[in-house]
């Protein structure tokens, strides 16, 4: 199972050159997992950078795959990791989520780099 963080799918929706890093797990949606954080944040940056109705087929895209809702053991699992990792909240709930199921995240954010079961792809 895989978990595709913000910043990958947005690089996926551009299409640009760094793309190809994650489609294969973003267009395998039968062992994609999303948090719900990550469907807000990429709504709202589609939103702003973008038009609704781009951000309306992406969200409808993303939720082919499987939707996580942040319960109460993923939220309390999220702030022992934020304290443990000093993570920013969304990113502490993001990778909760990819310790549950086992998952591996993808992303381009360096604080993610030296923890497990991540891919890190770090920007030029």
């Amino acid at each position: 199972m895989n978990v595709i963080d913000t910043s990958c799918w947005l690089e996926y929706i551009a299409a640009t050159e760094r793309s190809e890093l994650f489609s294969y797990q973003i267009e395998d949606v039968n062992n994609l997992i999303v948090p719900t954080i990550v469907l807000y944040e990429t709504f709202k940056k589609l939103m702003i950078e973008s038009d609704e109705d781009k951000a309306l087929i992406t969200i409808a895209y993303m939720k082919q795959a499987k939707i996580v809702d942040i319960d109460s053991s993923i939220a309390l699992h999220a702030a022992k990791i934020s304290l443990e990792y000093k993570l920013p909240m969304a990113d502490s709930i993001i990778y909760a989520v990819t310790k549950k199921f086992n998952a591996t995240l993808w992303t381009q954010d360096e604080h993610f780099e030296k923890l497990q079961n991540v891919k890190y792809f770090p920007k030029k």
